[in-house]
Order: structure tokens, then C-alpha cells, then sequence
């Protein structure tokens, strides 16, 4: 029977059927990280049990570490307590760290593909919920809280109720000025973010078929905001050329029979989903958010929503919402908003290429008066070698500050953060109330290439116009 790769990949994994309709699942990677895990260990130890197998779980800190002075004690006497019982934790179990001075820390979405610890076909948990990073190298990537946490460490498994596939098709091919980023807030606004609640997504179709494994990496890791439980795309030559050569990538004889289970994980053409959803590359625009969720985007040229647009009195009650802590004007223009900061960083867009892009771009111009702008690569490895191709200069030279790894601004979970009502334009994968830092700061997310546009205007601006972006 033809099946999709989530079927295969489910199946294969299945423990057993639980009474209650859910599967016990084989998690074959663990991810951890210094926030959701310390609970998890401490309920371990308070029953006395081991981590069954803890080769298979690998850890670095990214969250709470500070990206301009790294050095410890940390400052913060939670953050510093916090990376000292992560590493307690790691030594007293045999957990493969990537700490600080490893030189391969990072943030865990990162660090897990850049080490070839994700591959295809497997199935990855972390307690965060942007483990549906790791989907785009066709694994079943989930994000647990603290209590599966603990039983992924007890036992390699969880209780998962199983999803339904629901296949997405970007046909035809980007615009000029169009990225990834661009992708996935055009299908969150098109679905909705609650569309693809008790869903896997299966991303594909010729623009799929022609982006990098780290653009894939961008629209898998904001699944979770379009509501979807998982995303991930099918493993194919790009997928293998990315991994070939990683540290923890079969070599050899054991390269090539990993090759052929991967190509055998993929979904089989004739497989059947319980939807299918077509999007046409040409019109997707360069997009950005106006609100407090993901989905209220539109694109860069064109108005900011007011309630009278509304279809009922639930989407009028959130644009009311949204228009008011935002402070924005409906029925205005986007473009020309006045930014205070702009971050270009996260596990969505914080890899090489995203800063390679930008520098491409951002070269001879500075950032605008007024404007705090800061660059943090997503890894220690994706710093240096930013810093090896002089990427981390031409920032500087616009005036950007220029960070050490971390999840920085994302989230706040350390100094980086809002002040005020502060608005941010932001590569990042949330724009909910407070999510940076300051209870009313404010946040636009949009491409990497779009912060550095607006970073340069002192407002939102369209980066076809700013840099003369051509394909």
C-alpha cells in the first residue's frame, strides 16, 4: 500500500497501541536544552531512575546565554544557575554537550543538522516547539514539554495521538525579493494559524524542490505557527549532499546504505493525504506581520487591515485587538512604519545563508539614525564562519552589532529585549504580546533581507527598492 513519509516513519517507530488511541512512539533523537530540561532530570531523580539511552540524547545551551559577553558566572544568577545544572545533569548521565567552549554550541535547531545528528526517517523530539525544524530532512520532528521530556529520557519513547498529512504545493517559482521566510508567512496567513491543528505538513512542489536544505530548515521550523503539529519535507539529493561529510553522518559503506532507506522514507507518488492545498510561487510577496500572531501578515505594498475588512465579528474583535497594542493605524500603509530595533537572528533565520544573503545586499549602506540593530548567528560554527568570509565586518560596518550564538531576541529569555513599546522588525518566528522581552514591545517579523531594509530606512520598507533585489 502507497504511503506518505509520516505514515512510513510513524509505522516504523510504533511501539505499541495504547488503549486511549495514542501511540507509543520510539524516539530515535533527543534534543535538550537548559529551560525545559532541569524539571525532567529532577523528576528522574526523585524517582530514581536512569536515562535509558543516553547516546541517543545530545545537548547545548542556547536559550538563557547572554550574546554579548558570554563569559561565565553569567550575570544573571538564573541563567548561570541554569547552564551549571544542564551540565551537572549531562556528566552525571553521559549525555553528549555541546557547551560554551565546545565550539559547537548553538541553538538546538541548529546544532542538531549542522552536526548530521538529524537525519531522515528518524523521529526527533525536543522540549521546545520549534523541533519542526528538523522535518526538513524528512524526519518526524516534535516539540514535548517538560513531563515527555522526562519520559523520552526514561524510556526512548512517548504518547502521541497520530496526526493526519495534509500535502502543501508551492508550484512555479519565486519573485525577486521573495524568500523562504515569505513562504511560510503566506501559507500561515492563507491556512490560518489554527488550519493546521491535528495535522502534519508536508511541504513540496517545484519551489520546494529547488530551495536549500536551510530555506526548507525556515519553513519547517514555523509549522508549529501555522498550527501544524509537524512539517517536513521528503528527503532527496539535496538532502543527502547536506549531510554527507557531518560528524555524526554514516560514512562509507554505511553512507551509501543510508542513502537508499533514506530515498525509501519518502512519501510514495501515489500515496493519498487527507488534503492537499496548492500555492502558486508568483504570488507570494514579500510579506510582514502587522499583529499579534503569526497569520496577521499581508504583503510589504500593501495596507494595514482596519475592522471594517472583517468577515465576523471574531476576526473584527482580533483586528481591534491587534491594531491596539500594536499602535498602528488601519487602513495605512505598512511600509514606512518607524522600527526602533532591528534583530536579525532565531532558529528560523540565523545560518550562513541568511547572512550571506544579507550581506550581499547590505554592503555600503548603514543602518538608519535611532535604529539599535543587532546580528546573532544561530550557532558557533555559522559565527566563525561568518567570521572567516568577513560577513561579520560588512555588519559592523553598517552598523550592526555583532553577536556571539544564542537564541538572543526571540524570546528574551536573557538580556536581549525590548524596552517599552519599542517596535521590532525581526527575523523570528513569533510576534505574540511581550514575546521579546517588554510586556508592550512590539514585533514585525519578516525576511532577513526585509530587516535589513528596514534597519537601513529607519522604517518598514520593500527591499526590492532598497537594495534593487533581482533573482
Amino acid at each position: 500500500m502507497s504511503q506518505s513519509l509520516f505514515e512510513k516513519v510513524w509505522q516504523a517507530h510504533a511501539v505499541r497501541q495504547l488503549a486511549n488511541g495514542q501511540t507509543q512512539l520510539l524516539i530515535g533523537t533527543h534534543l535538550i536544552h537548559e529551560v525545559t530540561s532541569p524539571q525532567a532530570f529532577g523528576m528522574l531523580r526523585d524517582m530514581g531512575i536512569k536515562v535509558a539511552m543516553p547516546h541517543r540524547t545530545f545537548a547545548t545551551v542556547d536559550h538563557i546565554v547572554p550574546t554579548d559577553r558570554q563569559t561565565e558566572p553569567f550575570s544573571d544568577p538564573l541563567a548561570d544557575e541554569m547552564i551549571k545544572e544542564l551540565r551537572r545533569n549531562c556528566e552525571k548521565h553521559n549525555i553528549t554537550y555541546f557547551d560554551l567552549g565546545s565550539g559547537r554550541q548553538g541553538i538546538v535547531h541548529m546544532v542538531g543538522p549542522e552536526q548530521g545528528i538529524t537525519q531522515p526517517g528518524t523521529t526527533i523530539a525536543c522540549g521546545d516547539s520549534h523541533t519542526s525544524t528538523h522535518g526538513a530532512f524528512g524526519a518526524i520532528a516534535l516539540g514535548i514539554g517538560s513531563s515527555q521530556v522526562r519520559d523520552v529520557l526514561a524510556t526512548q519513547t512517548v504518547s502521541l495521538s497520530p496526526l493526519k498529512v495534509r500535502r502543501i504545493n508551492v508550484t512555479g517559482t519565486l519573485s525577486a525579493g521573495v524568500y523562504a521566510k515569505d513562504v511560510i508567512l503566506h501559507i500561515i496567513r492563507t491556512l490560518g494559524v489554527n488550519g493546521g491543528t491535528g495535522y502534519a505538513y508536508e511541504y513540496g512542489g517545484e519551489v520546494f524542490d529547488r530551495l536549500s536544505m536551510e530555506e526548507r530548515m525556515t519553513v519547517c521550523n514555523m509549522s508549529i505557527e501555522g498550527g501544524a503539529r509537524v512539517g517536513y519535507v521528503n528527503p532527496d539529493a539535496a538532502t543527502f549532499e547536506y549531510l554527507k561529510g557531518r560528524p555524526y553522518s554514516p560514512e562509507g559503506s554505511a553512507w551509501d546504505e543510508a542513502v537508499e532507506r533514506w530515498k525509501a522514507t519518502a512519501s510514495d507518488a501515489d500515496c493519498t493525504y487527507d488534503d492537499v492545498v496548492t500555492i502558486k510561487g508568483e504570488e507570494i510577496p514579500p510579506t510582514v506581520t502587522w499583529g499579534i500572531n503569526p497569520g496577521q501578515g499581508i504583503s510589504v505594498t500593501e495596507n494595514v487591515p482596519q475592522p471594517a475588512d472583517a468577515s465576523s465579528d471574531d476576526e473584527r474583535q482580533s483586528i481591534v485587538e491587534a491594531l491596539e497594542y500594536m499602535k498602528l493605524p488601519g487602513g495605512e500603509p505598512i511600509k514606512g512604519t518607524k522600527i526602533d530595533v532591528a534583530f536579525l537572528g532565531s532558529c528560523t533565520n540565523a545560518r550562513l545563508s541568511d547572512f550571506q544573503e544579507v550581506a550581499k545586499h547590505l554592503k555600503g549602506h548603514r543602518v538608519a539614525d535611532g535604529v539599535k540593530a543587532i546580528a546573532v548567528p544561530g550557532s558557533q560554527i555559522v559565527g566563525e564562519l561568518c567570521k572567516g568570509l568577513g560577513i561579520d565586518q560588512v555588519f559592523r560596518d553598517a552598523g550592526f552589532e555583532w553577536r556571539e550564538a544564542g537564541c538572543s531576541m526571540c524570546l528574551a529569555m536573557n538580556p536581549d529585549k525590548l524596552v517599552g513599546d519599542q517596535l521590532c522588525a525581526s527575523s523570528s518566528n513569533r510576534n505574540f504580546k511581550g514575546r521579546q522581552g517588554s510586556p508592550t514591545g512590539r514585533t514585525l517579523l519578516m525576511s532577513p533581507v526585509m530587516v535589513a531594509a528596514a534597519a537601513v530606512s529607519g522604517a518598514v520598507a520593500d527591499a526590492r527598492e532598497v537594495f534593487s533585489v533581482k533573482n
